[in-house]
């Protein structure tokens, strides 16, 4: 065999393998970790690298969380000679300015994986922490104007030293956070799934050798030639989309802007966001590792979904984004809500390529984490804090082929809904009054957009307060080839006098008493062709489970439906 070349079959079942490690890193962490954030919405991802710090595997967890898996090996390298890093070493970082994350409360942890004296590969995991500090609780404001104001920021550091628990660094950070047994807890369980991590990368080298380390760079170089080989199908041509966010909190009102143009021209591909937002006083900014996950993501879903996901792939394109935009921001901009700019992003990326990939395409989504935080003591337990952190899925867009899903995730984030159970067997500070589909949330097509979620909650004690962040409540989820928009989304606050208040898209520690509530609706999704195609059959299943109204039916299908005794029916004309 070539030294420098191992089969293609031996690939594929290398990189299933690396992939299959990854996966058992993130359900190490999801089976060991304190947090509801963790182990009950799984906001957590999981890696392997190759000897020089380059992506060869990325567990299906978070899209987003790629943005602080991307460098922060190099980072590692840059700060210790190679002969600092040992078997049993451990290294932690979350400074988006400095190759850790994309915002503070992800915290990445990884570990050089040795055979004997040769370093094989790095494992690595990544863990959204419910608190790591900040103005307020939760650790991500609606009117932040710098990360300073965003929680603590960790410098790459070894919290293991040949296997030992650096506990200052442990301390450190605990001090620094509101719920530190939380963090306690779920740091142990990041370095304790790294340890699976090595010992299964130890496991494959003793099968595979060296040709594990030589299929690592065949991976990434596959990757490349399949994206570019996808790239090369599409029309050559310039392909352009614009959209926009609703502001970026009280210090930052306005509409944000947000454009790409993209270029195609034979297997290479070019996003320039010339002409979008600069960075602005809010924690929508987003670093230029989040923007890098954000293209990584929207061009492998839209071009070729089953690429291996890994540094290869960066080959294939490049970006264009000056330094100071919205989607490239500076130190110290902060960037806690980052994930709705991105979201945003791959919108327009997607809007830009529809004509493109007609059968990958998918009309505009939720597209905002919108985010719910509470935050407290229960009287009957003064010394526990709680913090409370979720985030509300929404609609996904239709497709030529298909209405689009309700109630989901979309894009650059895939946590799960928390279950009521256990929200409210874990944060006594609230109890959820409804949760339920928002009916004619989803914009009218041949194939409907998906339904957003509506979700009250209401305060059992005084003084818990609420923060909110989210996004698609002023603009709306676009349709494709004639569909109409989806509806946008709502925050709503209900005094338990009756009394009724919107409140704006990004809001900050909203004092709640006994009996207030607080009424959350996420973005519907945009509809795909002309609502005048849909199978009449289908609006009426719509109506009877209460999606579509009689209303909508009427207005946007032209179909009069009557209740009777027997149930819903389709008028006759």
């Amino acid at each position: 065999m070539n030294k420098h070349k191992v089969d293609a079959v031996t690939v594929e079942i290398v990189g299933n393998l690396l992939l299959t490690i990854a996966e058992e890193i993130g359900i190490s962490i999801i089976k060991s970790a304190y947090s509801s954030n963790i182990k009950e919405r799984r906001d957590i991802s999981a890696a392997v690298f190759d000897p020089e710090g380059n992506l060869v595997a990325q567990a299906e967890h978070v899209p987003m969380h790629l943005g602080s898996l991307l460098s922060i090996v190099k980072e590692v390298y840059n700060k210790y000679p190679p002969e600092a890093i040992q078997r049993g070493d451990m290294f932690i970082g979350n400074d988006p300015y400095n190759g850790g994350g994309t915002h503070l409360p992800d915290i990445t942890i990884v570990a050089p994986v040795f055979a004997g004296e040769r370093l094989i590969g790095w494992v690595a995991n990544l863990a959204h922490h419910s608190d790591v500090g900040g103005k307020v609780p939760g650790s991500t404001s609606g009117d932040a104007v710098s990360i300073y104001q965003e929680g603590i920021k960790i410098p790459i550091s070894k919290i293991c030293r040949q296997d030992e628990v650096n506990e200052e660094i442990v301390d450190f950070i605990m001090t620094n956070s509101r719920i530190p047994e939380e963090r306690y807890g779920d740091l142990h369980a990041q370095m304790a799934s790294n340890r699976v991590g090595v010992r299964r990368l130890l496991e494959a080298y003793e099968q595979y050798g060296e040709t594990l380390v030589l299929s690592m760079a065949q991976l990434q170089n596959y990757a490349e030639r399949r994206l570019r080989a996808g790239i090369e199908k599409l029309q050559d041509g310039e392909y352009s989309f614009t959209d926009y966010m609703d502001d970026a909190g009280a210090a930052s009102p306005d509409p944000i802007k947000l454009t790409v143009k993209i270029t195609i021209q034979g297997d290479a591909m070019e996003l320039d966001f010339a002409g979008s937002q600069p960075q602005v006083n809010g924690p929508i900014n987003v670093t230029y590792n989040g923007l890098l996950a954000t293209v990584f993501y929207s061009i492998k879903a839209l071009i070729d979904p089953d690429i291996y996901s890994n540094a290869g792939i960066y080959r294939a394109f490049t970006i264009k984004a000056e330094p100071g935009l919205i989607i490239n921001a500076r130190n110290p901009a902060p960037v806690g809500a980052r994930i709705d700019t991105c979201m945003r992003v791959s919108d327009v990326i997607f809007g830009a390529m529809a004509p493109l990939v007609p059968e990958r395409a998918i009309a505009g989504c939720n597209s905002s984490c919108t985010t719910a935080v509470f935050s407290g003591y229960d009287p009957r337990d003064p010394d526990q804090f709680y913090v409370y952190l979720e985030t509300i899925a929404g609609g996904s867009g239709a497709s030529r082929r298909a209405d689009g899903l309700n109630g989901v995730q979309v894009h650059l984030t895939n946590t799960s809904n928390l279950p009521i159970e256990a929200l409210e067997m874990e944060f006594p500070l609230v109890i959820v009054r409804e949760y339920s589909l928002i009916e004619d949330s989803g914009g009218a097509g041949e194939y409907r957009g998906g339904l957003g979620i509506r979700r009250e909650f209401e305060s059992r004690f005084d003084q818990v307060t609420f923060t909110g962040l989210g996004d698609r409540q002023k603009f709306l989820p676009w349709g494709l080839n004639g569909g109409g928009e989806g509806a946008g989304g709502v925050y709503q606050l209900k005094r338990a006098d009756n009394s009724v208040e919107r409140l704006p898209s990004k809001c900050t520690e909203i004092v709640l008493n006994r009996g207030d509530r607080i009424v959350i609706h996420t973005p519907g999704a945009g509809g795909y062709g002309n609502p005048a195609d849909r199978d009449p059959s289908l609006v009426l299943k719509d109506v009877i489970e209460k999606k579509t109204s009689i209303r909508q039916a009427k207005e946007k299908y032209g179909l009069q439906i009557i209740q009777t005794p027997q149930g819903y029916q389709i008028a006759q004309q």
